[in-house]
């Protein structure tokens, strides 16, 4: 306990009681945290908000005014802010030659640029240094076919978190991404409820379970906390999926 003792921590992508910022947002406070959490629709994450007895703010990861509200708040509420974390995202599904461009461009908007305008947002309120951390995925590690718009786009922001880490170093700011396996959470619930979806996957996860969204927190308080000396990583939870592959979408019959 106390990990996490005097410290201020934005959460941007926390707008449901099952999702991996409203996980996270409970480990954060467990640990001692304060925190700031958002989404694009306030109303959605004030019952986090009050669970966790945090402040909710509206944020929309592609809009940069909102980006520096949002740290503003940290600073207004709290008077500080060490730790950011960035789980916005948005689905974007269907083979290359059938993915239109406002596809593309939605899903760059979001995973890309909007990761680079979250990471220079946040550090230009960490006037302490601090640990920022994004979300990436196993379809990147693994190059799942369908998802040429969804990894290709978070594949950028992978090489955008290299990149900040090596230039914030000098600020003390670490920058990091947790990529998640197949997790259920309020996006892919549905996937879990069809058991052949699930069988598949199981087949390639050699530790023979699914992550958990508890165990995405569980990976993002470390990489918060001071005892992890880590910086530009991209970090693996995915029980080791990543080591195989992801099933084809035949396999789900």
């Amino acid at each position: 306990m106390g990990r996490l003792e005097g410290k201020v921590a934005v959460i941007l992508g926390a707008s449901n009681a099952e999702s991996m910022g409203a996980a996270t947002a409970r480990r954060f406070v467990q640990e001692g945290a304060k925190l700031v959490l958002a989404a694009r629709r306030k109303e959605a994450v004030e019952a986090v908000a009050r669970d966790v007895g945090g402040v909710a703010v509206a944020c929309d990861i592609t809009v940069e005014e909102d980006l520096a509200a949002l740290a503003k708040a940290a600073l207004d509420h709290f008077g500080r802010l060490d730790i950011a974390v960035n789980y916005a995202g948005v689905e974007s599904g269907g083979p290359l030659i059938e993915t239109s461009a406002e596809t593309f461009r939605q899903a760059a908007d979001v995973h890309f640029v909007g990761t680079a305008l979250f990471i220079k947002q946040m550090a230009l309120a960490m006037a302490q240094g601090g640990s920022i951390i994004t979300a990436s995925s196993l379809t990147v590690l693994v190059q799942a076919p369908g998802l040429s718009a969804y990894a290709g786009s978070k594949g950028g922001a992978d090489a955008l978190v290299r990149v900040a880490a090596n230039e914030l170093g000098e600020r003390n700011i670490r920058v990091n991404a947790i990529a998640p396996g197949f997790t259920k959470s309020a996006m892919t619930a549905g996937y879990f409820a069809v058991e052949a979806v699930t069988r598949a996957f199981l087949k390639e996860i050699p530790l023979g379970r699914f992550a958990t969204v508890e165990d995405v927190a569980n990976c993002a308080l470390w990489l918060a906390s001071d005892e992890a000396l880590v910086t530009g990583q991209v970090i693996d939870v995915t029980a080791g999926q990543s080591l195989r592959r992801t099933p084809r979408p035949d396999e789900f019959v």
